[in-house]
Protein backbone atom coordinates (compact mmCIF):
# COMPACT_ATOMS: atom_id res chain seq x y z
CA UNK A 1 0.00 0.00 0.00
CA UNK A 2 1.37 3.38 -0.90
CA UNK A 3 2.14 5.79 1.79
CA UNK A 4 0.30 9.49 1.34
CA UNK A 5 2.72 12.23 2.02
CA UNK A 6 -0.30 14.51 2.68
CA UNK A 7 -2.63 12.84 4.88
CA UNK A 8 0.80 11.49 6.86
CA UNK A 9 1.50 15.53 7.11
CA UNK A 10 -1.57 16.50 8.18
CA UNK A 11 -2.10 13.69 11.07
CA UNK A 12 1.47 14.88 11.99
CA UNK A 13 0.36 18.37 12.17
CA UNK A 14 -2.92 17.91 13.82
CA UNK A 15 -1.12 15.50 16.25
CA UNK A 16 1.16 18.38 17.10
CA UNK A 17 -1.03 20.72 17.18
CA UNK A 18 -3.59 19.28 19.57
CA UNK A 19 -0.39 18.07 22.07
CA UNK A 20 0.81 21.14 22.15
CA UNK A 21 -2.78 23.30 22.40
CA UNK A 22 -2.96 22.20 25.80
CA UNK A 23 -0.48 24.20 27.41
CA UNK A 24 -0.71 27.28 26.48
CA UNK A 25 -4.17 27.27 27.02
CA UNK A 26 -3.39 26.21 30.37
CA UNK A 27 -0.74 28.55 31.46
CA UNK A 28 -2.69 31.55 30.16
CA UNK A 29 -5.68 31.25 32.65
CA UNK A 30 -2.96 30.11 35.57
CA UNK A 31 -0.44 32.70 34.72
CA UNK A 32 -3.65 35.38 35.38
CA UNK A 33 -4.60 33.50 38.53
CA UNK A 34 -0.75 33.78 39.62
CA UNK A 35 -0.68 37.28 38.84
CA UNK A 36 -3.69 38.27 41.21
CA UNK A 37 -2.75 36.00 43.85
CA UNK A 38 0.37 37.99 43.97
CA UNK A 39 -1.40 40.93 43.91
CA UNK A 40 -3.64 39.80 46.84
CA UNK A 41 -0.21 38.66 48.93
CA UNK A 42 1.12 42.30 47.84
CA UNK A 43 -1.73 44.23 49.03
CA UNK A 44 -2.54 42.25 52.18
CA UNK A 45 0.53 40.82 53.27
CA UNK A 46 -1.25 37.20 54.01
CA UNK A 47 0.94 34.32 53.36
CA UNK A 48 -2.09 32.30 52.35
CA UNK A 49 -1.82 34.33 49.08
CA UNK A 50 1.77 33.69 49.19
CA UNK A 51 1.62 30.26 49.33
CA UNK A 52 -1.03 29.56 47.15
CA UNK A 53 0.87 31.37 44.18
CA UNK A 54 4.21 29.95 45.27
CA UNK A 55 2.26 26.46 44.91
CA UNK A 56 0.68 27.11 41.04
CA UNK A 57 4.16 28.50 39.83
CA UNK A 58 5.74 25.37 40.64
CA UNK A 59 2.71 23.74 38.32
CA UNK A 60 2.97 26.50 35.79
CA UNK A 61 6.73 26.08 35.72
CA UNK A 62 6.00 22.63 34.84
CA UNK A 63 3.76 23.09 32.31
CA UNK A 64 5.00 26.23 31.23
CA UNK A 65 8.09 23.98 29.84
CA UNK A 66 5.91 20.87 28.35
CA UNK A 67 4.80 23.70 25.93
CA UNK A 68 7.98 25.33 25.18
CA UNK A 69 9.26 21.45 24.13
CA UNK A 70 6.52 20.69 22.53
CA UNK A 71 5.53 24.01 20.46
CA UNK A 72 9.12 24.95 19.69
CA UNK A 73 9.41 22.54 16.73
CA UNK A 74 5.89 22.76 15.72
CA UNK A 75 7.76 25.33 13.32
CA UNK A 76 10.22 23.20 11.35
CA UNK A 77 6.96 21.25 9.74
CA UNK A 78 6.41 24.36 7.72
CA UNK A 79 10.10 23.49 5.99
CA UNK A 80 9.88 19.61 5.87
CA UNK A 81 6.10 19.09 5.07
CA UNK A 82 4.88 22.36 3.82
CA UNK A 83 7.65 24.24 2.02
CA UNK A 84 5.11 25.16 -0.51
CA UNK A 85 2.66 27.01 2.15
CA UNK A 86 5.83 28.41 3.67
CA UNK A 87 7.10 30.22 0.97
CA UNK A 88 3.94 31.56 -0.22
CA UNK A 89 3.07 33.24 3.02
CA UNK A 90 6.20 33.89 3.91
CA UNK A 91 5.85 37.81 3.75
CA UNK A 92 3.26 37.67 6.50
CA UNK A 93 3.60 34.40 8.48
CA UNK A 94 7.26 35.30 8.83
CA UNK A 95 6.90 38.24 10.06
CA UNK A 96 4.40 37.49 12.76
CA UNK A 97 5.95 34.63 14.00
CA UNK A 98 9.14 36.29 15.01
CA UNK A 99 6.94 39.11 16.64
CA UNK A 100 5.65 35.77 18.64
CA UNK A 101 9.18 35.35 19.74
CA UNK A 102 10.63 38.51 20.32
CA UNK A 103 7.79 40.33 22.05
CA UNK A 104 6.43 37.37 23.95
CA UNK A 105 8.59 34.46 24.55
CA UNK A 106 11.35 36.47 25.59
CA UNK A 107 9.19 38.67 28.02
CA UNK A 108 7.93 35.55 29.24
CA UNK A 109 11.34 34.28 29.85
CA UNK A 110 12.68 36.90 31.02
CA UNK A 111 10.87 37.16 34.13
CA UNK A 112 9.65 33.81 34.85
CA UNK A 113 13.04 33.41 36.41
CA UNK A 114 12.10 36.42 38.72
CA UNK A 115 8.80 34.96 39.47
CA UNK A 116 10.03 31.30 40.56
CA UNK A 117 13.27 32.47 42.63
CA UNK A 118 12.45 35.40 43.57
CA UNK A 119 10.35 35.80 46.71
CA UNK A 120 12.88 36.99 49.10
CA UNK A 121 15.56 38.19 46.44
CA UNK A 122 13.41 41.30 44.89
CA UNK A 123 11.53 44.26 46.46
CA UNK A 124 7.53 42.67 46.44
CA UNK A 125 6.49 44.90 44.23
CA UNK A 126 9.04 43.89 41.50
CA UNK A 127 7.91 40.30 42.29
CA UNK A 128 4.28 41.22 41.69
CA UNK A 129 5.73 43.05 38.49
CA UNK A 130 7.68 39.76 37.44
CA UNK A 131 3.99 38.07 37.77
CA UNK A 132 1.89 40.62 35.45
CA UNK A 133 4.56 40.36 33.00
CA UNK A 134 4.85 36.78 32.50
CA UNK A 135 0.49 36.97 32.36
CA UNK A 136 1.16 39.81 30.08
CA UNK A 137 3.55 37.51 27.59
CA UNK A 138 1.11 34.42 27.89
CA UNK A 139 -1.61 37.16 26.13
CA UNK A 140 0.83 38.81 23.41
CA UNK A 141 1.96 35.48 22.54
CA UNK A 142 -1.68 33.94 21.96
CA UNK A 143 -2.06 37.53 20.20
CA UNK A 144 0.37 36.66 17.37
CA UNK A 145 -0.37 32.77 17.38
CA UNK A 146 -4.15 33.29 16.59
CA UNK A 147 -3.53 36.81 14.23
CA UNK A 148 -1.70 34.00 11.87
CA UNK A 149 -4.22 31.34 12.33
CA UNK A 150 -7.05 32.98 11.71
CA UNK A 151 -5.51 34.98 8.60
CA UNK A 152 -5.27 31.51 7.37
CA UNK A 153 -9.04 31.28 8.16
CA UNK A 154 -10.21 34.49 7.03
CA UNK A 155 -7.36 35.64 4.44
CA UNK A 156 -7.11 39.96 4.11
CA UNK A 157 -5.05 42.67 3.59
CA UNK A 158 -2.90 40.42 0.93
CA UNK A 159 -2.72 39.98 -2.84
CA UNK A 160 -1.41 36.67 -4.47
CA UNK A 161 1.14 37.16 -6.94
CA UNK A 162 3.12 34.45 -8.89
CA UNK A 163 1.91 31.88 -6.23
CA UNK A 164 3.10 34.29 -3.06
CA UNK A 165 0.84 36.28 -0.77
CA UNK A 166 2.09 39.84 -0.61
CA UNK A 167 0.79 42.02 2.50
CA UNK A 168 -0.63 45.15 0.84
CA UNK A 169 -1.93 46.41 4.34
CA UNK A 170 -0.62 44.79 7.41
CA UNK A 171 -3.07 46.17 9.75
CA UNK A 172 -6.38 43.92 7.66
CA UNK A 173 -3.69 41.17 7.50
CA UNK A 174 -3.16 40.91 11.55
CA UNK A 175 -6.58 42.25 12.54
CA UNK A 176 -8.53 39.53 9.91
CA UNK A 177 -12.56 39.50 10.05
CA UNK A 178 -12.09 36.81 12.46
CA UNK A 179 -9.06 37.55 14.67
CA UNK A 180 -11.34 39.10 17.51
CA UNK A 181 -14.04 37.12 17.82
CA UNK A 182 -11.07 34.28 17.89
CA UNK A 183 -8.72 35.72 20.50
CA UNK A 184 -11.45 36.69 22.66
CA UNK A 185 -13.04 32.94 22.37
CA UNK A 186 -9.08 31.27 23.55
CA UNK A 187 -8.80 33.88 26.00
CA UNK A 188 -12.24 32.99 27.45
CA UNK A 189 -11.46 29.70 27.20
CA UNK A 190 -7.79 29.89 29.02
CA UNK A 191 -9.76 31.18 32.32
CA UNK A 192 -12.32 28.56 32.28
CA UNK A 193 -9.06 26.19 31.87
CA UNK A 194 -7.42 27.16 34.19
CA UNK A 195 -10.54 28.15 36.85
CA UNK A 196 -11.64 24.39 36.85
CA UNK A 197 -7.72 22.87 37.06
CA UNK A 198 -7.67 25.34 40.39
CA UNK A 199 -11.08 23.91 40.97
CA UNK A 200 -10.82 20.59 40.40
CA UNK A 201 -7.53 20.21 42.58
CA UNK A 202 -8.77 22.62 45.13
CA UNK A 203 -11.76 19.74 45.77
CA UNK A 204 -9.67 17.25 45.88
CA UNK A 205 -7.34 18.86 48.64
CA UNK A 206 -10.77 19.71 50.76
CA UNK A 207 -12.25 16.16 50.20
CA UNK A 208 -8.82 14.87 51.58
CA UNK A 209 -8.56 17.69 54.62
CA UNK A 210 -5.34 19.32 53.53
CA UNK A 211 -5.19 22.76 54.03
CA UNK A 212 -8.61 23.61 53.92
CA UNK A 213 -8.73 27.40 54.97
CA UNK A 214 -6.80 27.78 51.88
CA UNK A 215 -8.59 25.52 49.63
CA UNK A 216 -11.76 27.03 50.55
CA UNK A 217 -10.05 30.50 49.08
CA UNK A 218 -9.06 29.45 46.08
CA UNK A 219 -12.53 27.48 45.26
CA UNK A 220 -14.27 30.50 46.48
CA UNK A 221 -12.50 33.13 44.28
CA UNK A 222 -12.25 30.83 41.27
CA UNK A 223 -16.23 30.05 41.43
CA UNK A 224 -17.36 33.60 41.43
CA UNK A 225 -14.95 34.17 38.33
CA UNK A 226 -16.33 30.73 36.28
CA UNK A 227 -19.34 32.31 37.35
CA UNK A 228 -19.08 35.29 35.20
CA UNK A 229 -16.53 33.19 32.78
CA UNK A 230 -18.74 29.91 31.37
CA UNK A 231 -21.94 31.73 30.48
CA UNK A 232 -19.87 34.64 28.79
CA UNK A 233 -18.21 32.30 27.02
CA UNK A 234 -21.48 31.10 25.29
CA UNK A 235 -22.19 34.55 23.95
CA UNK A 236 -19.18 34.89 22.72
CA UNK A 237 -19.11 31.48 20.86
CA UNK A 238 -22.66 32.77 19.57
CA UNK A 239 -20.76 36.00 18.25
CA UNK A 240 -18.02 33.50 16.37
CA UNK A 241 -20.73 31.58 15.29
CA UNK A 242 -22.38 34.55 13.34
CA UNK A 243 -18.88 35.14 11.99
CA UNK A 244 -18.08 32.10 10.95
CA UNK A 245 -21.65 31.86 8.61
CA UNK A 246 -20.83 35.01 6.80
CA UNK A 247 -17.23 34.15 6.18
CA UNK A 248 -16.75 29.78 5.92
CA UNK A 249 -20.55 29.03 5.59
CA UNK A 250 -19.56 25.43 4.57
CA UNK A 251 -17.53 25.22 7.70
CA UNK A 252 -20.67 26.20 9.90
CA UNK A 253 -23.22 23.36 7.23
CA UNK A 254 -21.11 21.14 8.57
CA UNK A 255 -21.13 22.10 12.15
CA UNK A 256 -24.61 21.79 11.70
CA UNK A 257 -24.69 18.42 9.83
CA UNK A 258 -27.11 20.50 7.30
CA UNK A 259 -26.60 19.33 3.92
CA UNK A 260 -28.94 21.77 1.59
CA UNK A 261 -29.70 25.28 2.12
CA UNK A 262 -32.93 25.19 4.52
CA UNK A 263 -35.08 28.04 5.65
CA UNK A 264 -35.98 26.90 9.57
CA UNK A 265 -33.56 24.35 10.06
CA UNK A 266 -33.76 22.37 13.06
CA UNK A 267 -30.62 21.99 15.25
CA UNK A 268 -30.01 18.54 15.13
CA UNK A 269 -29.30 16.83 18.92
CA UNK A 270 -27.81 13.31 16.75
CA UNK A 271 -26.95 12.90 13.43
CA UNK A 272 -24.83 10.45 11.64
CA UNK A 273 -23.25 11.95 8.40
CA UNK A 274 -23.14 10.17 5.39
CA UNK A 275 -20.46 12.00 3.40
CA UNK A 276 -21.14 9.91 0.30
CA UNK A 277 -24.61 10.03 0.00
CA UNK A 278 -24.68 13.92 0.91
CA UNK A 279 -27.16 13.33 3.63
CA UNK A 280 -27.66 11.86 7.39
CA UNK A 281 -28.66 8.13 7.98
CA UNK A 282 -30.46 9.15 10.86
CA UNK A 283 -30.85 12.60 12.58
CA UNK A 284 -32.87 14.00 15.95
CA UNK A 285 -33.61 17.84 15.96
CA UNK A 286 -35.52 20.96 17.44
CA UNK A 287 -37.01 22.55 14.70
CA UNK A 288 -36.38 25.61 13.48
CA UNK A 289 -33.72 26.18 16.21
CA UNK A 290 -30.91 26.28 14.11
CA UNK A 291 -31.91 29.21 12.19
CA UNK A 292 -32.98 30.68 15.36
CA UNK A 293 -29.55 30.75 16.72
CA UNK A 294 -28.02 31.50 13.34
CA UNK A 295 -29.58 34.14 11.94
CA UNK A 296 -31.49 35.54 14.53
CA UNK A 297 -34.52 34.84 12.45
CA UNK A 298 -37.25 31.74 13.16
CA UNK A 299 -37.25 30.90 8.94
CA UNK A 300 -33.91 32.15 8.63
CA UNK A 301 -31.86 30.42 6.34
CA UNK A 302 -29.04 27.97 6.27
CA UNK A 303 -26.85 26.95 4.12
CA UNK A 304 -26.19 23.70 3.09
CA UNK A 305 -22.84 21.59 2.98
CA UNK A 306 -23.80 20.92 -1.15
CA UNK A 307 -23.54 24.06 -2.08
CA UNK A 308 -19.59 23.39 -2.32
CA UNK A 309 -18.18 20.68 -4.50
CA UNK A 310 -17.31 17.93 -3.17
CA UNK A 311 -13.62 18.24 -3.03
CA UNK A 312 -13.66 21.26 -1.49
CA UNK A 313 -15.88 19.81 2.02
CA UNK A 314 -14.83 19.14 4.79
CA UNK A 315 -15.19 15.78 6.39
CA UNK A 316 -18.46 16.44 7.79
CA UNK A 317 -19.19 13.55 10.76
CA UNK A 318 -15.77 14.85 12.46
CA UNK A 319 -17.27 18.80 12.58
CA UNK A 320 -20.37 17.62 13.29
CA UNK A 321 -19.56 15.60 16.35
CA UNK A 322 -16.92 17.89 17.35
CA UNK A 323 -18.64 20.65 17.40
CA UNK A 324 -21.12 19.11 20.29
CA UNK A 325 -18.52 17.79 22.23
CA UNK A 326 -17.28 21.59 23.05
CA UNK A 327 -20.96 22.79 23.32
CA UNK A 328 -21.61 19.89 25.39
CA UNK A 329 -18.44 20.76 27.90
CA UNK A 330 -19.81 24.41 27.66
CA UNK A 331 -22.90 24.00 28.87
CA UNK A 332 -21.89 21.17 31.38
CA UNK A 333 -19.53 24.03 32.91
CA UNK A 334 -21.96 26.45 32.95
CA UNK A 335 -23.90 24.07 34.70
CA UNK A 336 -21.14 23.51 37.19
CA UNK A 337 -20.67 27.08 37.74
CA UNK A 338 -24.56 27.65 38.48
CA UNK A 339 -24.58 24.92 40.92
CA UNK A 340 -21.78 26.02 42.81
CA UNK A 341 -23.46 29.52 42.93
CA UNK A 342 -26.21 27.70 44.28
CA UNK A 343 -24.30 25.57 46.99
CA UNK A 344 -22.59 29.09 48.28
CA UNK A 345 -26.46 30.67 48.83
CA UNK A 346 -26.81 27.69 50.69
CA UNK A 347 -24.23 27.36 52.49
CA UNK A 348 -22.95 24.36 51.86
CA UNK A 349 -20.20 24.87 49.31
CA UNK A 350 -17.31 23.57 51.00
CA UNK A 351 -19.55 20.57 52.41
CA UNK A 352 -20.85 19.13 49.14
CA UNK A 353 -18.93 15.86 48.79
CA UNK A 354 -20.87 15.20 45.13
CA UNK A 355 -20.28 18.61 44.12
CA UNK A 356 -16.53 18.29 45.23
CA UNK A 357 -16.12 15.16 43.38
CA UNK A 358 -17.60 16.17 40.26
CA UNK A 359 -15.74 19.69 40.07
CA UNK A 360 -12.39 16.85 40.23
CA UNK A 361 -13.24 15.53 37.15
CA UNK A 362 -14.27 18.57 35.68
CA UNK A 363 -10.78 19.57 35.33
CA UNK A 364 -10.21 17.95 32.23
CA UNK A 365 -13.54 18.99 30.92
CA UNK A 366 -12.17 22.02 29.50
CA UNK A 367 -9.15 20.49 28.11
CA UNK A 368 -11.24 18.31 26.32
CA UNK A 369 -13.64 21.37 24.91
CA UNK A 370 -10.41 23.15 23.94
CA UNK A 371 -9.63 20.36 21.67
CA UNK A 372 -12.90 19.74 20.14
CA UNK A 373 -13.38 23.57 19.33
CA UNK A 374 -9.49 23.64 17.67
CA UNK A 375 -11.17 20.27 16.00
CA UNK A 376 -14.19 21.95 14.92
CA UNK A 377 -11.86 24.77 13.46
CA UNK A 378 -9.33 23.32 11.61
CA UNK A 379 -11.05 20.44 10.25
CA UNK A 380 -13.85 22.38 9.44
CA UNK A 381 -11.74 24.76 7.30
CA UNK A 382 -10.36 21.13 5.18
CA UNK A 383 -9.54 21.32 2.38
CA UNK A 384 -7.83 24.94 2.40
CA UNK A 385 -5.01 26.33 3.66
CA UNK A 386 -5.85 29.56 3.26
CA UNK A 387 -9.70 29.64 3.29
CA UNK A 388 -10.80 29.99 -0.54
CA UNK A 389 -7.20 30.33 -2.04
CA UNK A 390 -4.46 27.54 -1.21
CA UNK A 391 -5.42 23.89 -0.25
CA UNK A 392 -3.57 21.76 1.59
CA UNK A 393 -2.15 19.82 -1.33
CA UNK A 394 -1.04 22.69 -2.96
CA UNK A 395 0.68 23.67 0.33
CA UNK A 396 2.50 20.27 1.00
CA UNK A 397 6.00 19.82 0.17
CA UNK A 398 6.26 18.40 -3.44
CA UNK A 399 9.61 16.10 -2.62
CA UNK A 400 8.10 14.70 0.57
CA UNK A 401 7.91 11.15 0.23
CA UNK A 402 5.24 9.01 2.08
CA UNK A 403 8.05 7.18 4.25
CA UNK A 404 9.61 10.33 5.46
CA UNK A 405 6.16 11.90 6.56
CA UNK A 406 5.64 8.22 8.66
CA UNK A 407 8.99 8.15 10.01
CA UNK A 408 9.13 11.89 11.47
CA UNK A 409 5.51 11.14 12.53
CA UNK A 410 6.11 8.18 14.70
CA UNK A 411 9.34 10.74 15.89
CA UNK A 412 7.03 13.05 16.99
CA UNK A 413 4.87 10.66 18.74
CA UNK A 414 7.51 8.91 20.55
CA UNK A 415 9.32 12.18 21.58
CA UNK A 416 6.13 13.36 22.68
CA UNK A 417 5.00 10.50 24.57
CA UNK A 418 8.05 11.20 26.71
CA UNK A 419 7.65 14.45 27.07
CA UNK A 420 4.02 13.77 28.55
CA UNK A 421 5.18 10.95 31.02
CA UNK A 422 7.84 12.81 32.63
CA UNK A 423 5.80 16.52 32.47
CA UNK A 424 2.92 14.41 34.10
CA UNK A 425 5.16 12.85 36.85
CA UNK A 426 6.68 16.19 38.15
CA UNK A 427 3.22 17.36 37.90
CA UNK A 428 1.73 14.43 40.13
CA UNK A 429 4.67 15.43 42.93
CA UNK A 430 4.26 18.66 42.74
CA UNK A 431 0.54 17.88 43.38
CA UNK A 432 1.35 15.35 45.99
CA UNK A 433 3.56 17.47 47.99
CA UNK A 434 0.93 20.11 48.20
CA UNK A 435 0.68 24.02 48.96
CA UNK A 436 1.34 23.92 52.72
CA UNK A 437 4.79 23.83 51.97
CA UNK A 438 6.66 27.24 51.47
CA UNK A 439 8.28 28.18 49.11
CA UNK A 440 12.03 28.57 49.87
CA UNK A 441 12.96 31.12 52.46
CA UNK A 442 9.64 32.68 52.45
CA UNK A 443 9.27 32.62 56.31
CA UNK A 444 11.72 35.11 56.29
CA UNK A 445 9.25 38.13 55.11
CA UNK A 446 7.67 39.90 57.81
CA UNK A 447 4.10 38.80 57.57
CA UNK A 448 0.88 40.82 59.18
CA UNK A 449 -1.16 39.24 61.51
CA UNK A 450 -4.27 37.14 59.71
CA UNK A 451 -6.81 39.98 61.62
CA UNK A 452 -5.08 42.52 60.00
CA UNK A 453 -5.39 41.12 56.58
CA UNK A 454 -9.04 40.06 56.04
CA UNK A 455 -10.40 39.83 52.67
CA UNK A 456 -13.36 39.35 51.46
CA UNK A 457 -12.55 35.59 50.80
CA UNK A 458 -12.40 34.94 54.43
CA UNK A 459 -15.99 35.55 55.18
CA UNK A 460 -17.16 32.37 53.38
CA UNK A 461 -14.73 30.38 55.58
CA UNK A 462 -15.75 32.33 58.33
CA UNK A 463 -19.48 31.22 57.39
CA UNK A 464 -18.19 27.80 56.77
CA UNK A 465 -16.92 26.92 59.98
CA UNK A 466 -20.03 28.33 61.90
Amino acid sequence: MELDPLLLSRIQFAFVVSFHAIFPVFTIGLASYIAVLEGLFYRTEDPVWARLSGFWSRVFAVVFGMGVVSGIVMSFQFGTNWSNFAQATANFMGPVLSYEVVTAFFLEAAFLGVLLFGRNKVPPGTHLFAAVMVALGTFISSFWILSANSWMQTPAGVELRDGVFHVTAWGEAIFNPSFWYRFFHMALASFLTGGFVVTGVSAYYLLRGHDVPANRRALSMTLWLLLFIAPGQLLVGDMHGLMTLEHQPTKVAAMEGNWEREAGAPMLLFALPDQDAQDNAIEVGIPNLASLILTHEWNGEVPGVTEAPRDEQPPVAIVFWSFRVMVGLGLLMIGFAFWGAWLRWKGRLYDARGYLQGLRLMALAPFLAVLAGWFTTEVGRAPWLVYGVMTQSEGVTPSLTGGMALFSLIGYVLVYAVVFVSGGYYLTRVVHQGISEESENESDRPMRPLSAAHTPFDEDTARAGR
